[in-house]
C-alpha cells in the first residue's frame, strides 16, 4: 500500500480498533495524529509508535465536546499543512431496551459516535477538499445494517454514519477526497471482552467463520482504504464481521 508520507487523525486512537488503525498506518510510514479523551491512553499509543521508529503525536480530545473539535481541527491544519487521513472510530455504547433508555443514554450514544463524525469531518473535511486530496473512513458497525435489540441508540448512531459517509462522498468525490464504512462484527476488544462466556459463545454462533475478528482484520480494511491504491473506491460500506450480516 502506498501513502506517501500522508498524515492521519485516528480518534479513539486509545484502545483496541482504533490502537490496531494507528499502529498499522505509522507502520507504513504515515504521520498518525491519536485522538482519545483520555491523556494517558492516546499518550501511551503515540509513544510507542514512536519508539518503534514511527512518526506520531497525541491529541487528548473529548470527541463529545463540538467545540473540542472544531478547536482541535483548527489548531491541527495549522500546525501541519493539510490533514490527508480522517478516520473516525471514537465510540462508547450505552445499552439498553428502548423502553428502559434513558434520554441521556440516547445522546450521548448520538453525541460521541455520530455527531462527533460530523464535526471531525466538518473541520478537516473541506480542508481536504481545498487540497484536492483525502481519505475518510469511518468505522460504524454490522449493527447499523442489521439492528440489534438493546442497541436502539447504538444502531442508530452507526446507521447514521453509514448515510452521512454516502452524502459525504457525493459532496466530496469531485475534489478527490473518498469517504467510505468500515462495519466491525464481533472483534475482540475491550467492549466485548466484558460479554460472559454464556453471551460470546451464542454470538459466535451466529457468524459463518465461527469466531470472533481481531482489532487487525479491522485495521488491514481501514489501511486499504486509506492508501493510494484505493482512489476509486468511494461511498461504499466494507462489513469486516465473517459473513455475519451476509
Amino acid at each position: 500500500m502506498t501513502f506517501n508520507n500522508r498524515t492521519a487523525i485516528v480518534t479513539g486512537a486509545g484502545r483496541g480498533i482504533g490502537k490496531a488503525i494507528a499502529e498499522l498506518l505509522a507502520q507504513n510510514g504515515v504521520n498518525v495524529i491519536c485522538v482519545s479523551k483520555s491523556p494517558d491512553s492516546c499518550g501511551a499509543v503515540a509513544a510507542a509508535i514512536v519508539a518503534a521508529g514511527g512518526k506520531a503525536k497525541a491529541v487528548p480530545v473529548d470527541v463529545a465536546d463540538s467545540a473540542a473539535i472544531a478547536k482541535a481541527s483548527e489548531a491541527l491544519i495549522e500546525e501541519f499543512g493539510k490533514i490527508d487521513i480522517l478516520v473516525n472510530n471514537a465510540g462508547i455504547t450505552r445499552d439498553g431496551l428502548i423502553a428502559r433508555m434513558s434520554e441521556d443514554d440516547w445522546n450521548a450514544v448520538i453525541q460521541t459516535n455520530l455527531s462527533s463524525s460530523f464535526h471531525w469531518t466538518k473541520g478537516i473535511g473541506w480542508p481536504m477538499c481545498r487540497a484536492r486530496y483525502g481519505r475518510i473512513v469511518n468505522i460504524a458497525s454490522v449493527v447499523g445494517i442489521m439492528g440489534n435489540a438493546g442497541q436502539a441508540n447504538y444502531a442508530a448512531a452507526k446507521g447514521g454514519m453509514i448515510a452521512m459517509t454516502k452524502s459525504i462522498a457525493r459532496e466530496f468525490a469531485k475534489r478527490n477526497v473518498t469517504a467510505n464504512v468500515v462495519a466491525p462484527g464481533f472483534i475482540k476488544t475491550d467492549m466485548t471482552a466484558v460479554l460472559s462466556e454464556d453471551v460470546q459463545k451464542g454470538a459466535a454462533a451466529t457468524i459463518p467463520m465461527q469466531r470472533f475478528g481481531e482489532a487487525a482484520d479491522i485495521a488491514n480494511a481501514v489501511a486499504f482504504l486509506c492508501s493510494d491504491e484505493a482512489s476509486y473506491i468511494t461511498g461504499q460500506v466494507f462489513a469486516v464481521d465473517g459473513g455475519m450480516s451476509m
